[in-house]
């Protein structure tokens, strides 16, 4: 098939491409190398049926495909909340963009949501049916109420139009191909430890995530797109949680740094608990994670250690 996916040159969407060409499908990678970079689809840049845009989804495009995984828009807050209104427009314009395009050429569309739609969650674990805690006027609500409007307009367009939707709520990703200055914990802390600085937790650290590598979420990513029948949303993440304080206890032992811990404080509506209940997906579309926390960062690790040393290197 000839595979749209926007976003294509980020950390997801880089892996979601390759494994598209792995199973013979054309990949459209569009990006406009905001948050994206061609570094992350090097490996791949000169397959023969990889085709690399640069376009920025708020503006219109004409293309002709038959899947469309919308997964373009700044996932770390570092990045979201440098240009709020872009981050709202690219939820919101681009995603009416893809779904246009979709409704055009009869193509199912896949919308990358996020675990953010249940804010600071009075609910534990959330199930795709807790509408969530969301604070509308807050520093995230431009990410949060963003996906959450690419959600309705998803519904809507599946509804009055009878577009063919999914929609995917993903939780913590990490992997290689993050950016070290992402923000993200998971980065964070690997780099900080890297380089010997102190691994920066907020509050306390007893507020928790929960991580899924990246191989398992993309296999989640097509296994809901190739499901019949299913709209969404549905949860994509792993169901086991880890306290920050503990995730930063076993970076330090996987790199084998000296790094200390230095706690600053909470920032504004960071939840306190995050975990995915996933009985959505292993009944509906058979799928759950098999990376383990341990074996997933040490990869991630080696990832980070080979680029901060080629960087040393050139500098």
């Amino acid at each position: 098939m000839r595979i749209l996916v926007t976003g294509g040159a980020g950390f997801i969407g880089s892996h979601l491409c390759e494994s598209l060409l792995k199973q013979g499908h054309e990949a459209l990678c569009l990006d406009n190398l905001f948050r994206g970079s061609k570094r992350n689809i090097y490996p791949f840049l000169n397959h023969p049926c990889l085709e690399f845009i640069r376009h920025d989804v708020v503006q219109p495009i004409l293309l002709e495909v038959d899947q469309i995984y919308n997964l373009a828009c700044p996932a770390s807050p570092v990045h979201y909340q440098y240009n709020p209104v872009k981050t709202v427009k690219t939820n919101v314009m681009g995603t009416i963009n893809m779904l246009g395009m979709a409704k055009r050429v009869k193509a199912r569309i896949l919308q990358a949501s996020t675990s953010e739609v249940y804010g600071d969650p009075q609910v534990h674990p959330q199930s795709e049916e807790y509408w969530g805690n969301v604070n509308p006027i807050g520093l995230r609500s431009c990410y949060d109420e963003g996906k959450r409007v690419a959600e309705t307009l998803m519904m809507d367009y599946h509804r009055q139009n009878k577009v063919d939707i999914r929609i995917a709520r993903i939780f913590n990703t990490y992997g290689p191909r993050m950016s070290k200055d992402d923000g993200r914990v998971v980065s964070n802390f690997i780099v900080q430890a890297l380089r010997r600085e102190p691994l920066t937790v907020y509050g306390d650290g007893s507020q928790t995530r929960s991580f899924c590598y990246v191989s398992d979420l993309v296999r989640g990513l097509e296994k809901l797109m190739a499901c019949e029948g299913i709209t969404g949303p549905i949860n994509l993440g792993n169901p086991t949680e880890f306290s920050i304080l503990s995730l930063a206890e076993l970076v330090k032992d996987l790199t084998g740094t000296r790094s200390q811990i230095r706690f600053d404080p909470l920032p504004q509506d960071d939840p306190t608990r995050r975990r995915p209940d996933i009985s959505a997906a292993r009944k509906l579309i058979s799928w759950d994670p098999e990376v383990e926390l341990k074996d997933g960062l040490g990869q991630t690790i080696d990832y980070f250690d080979e680029l901060l040393r080629a960087e040393a290197k050139d500098s």
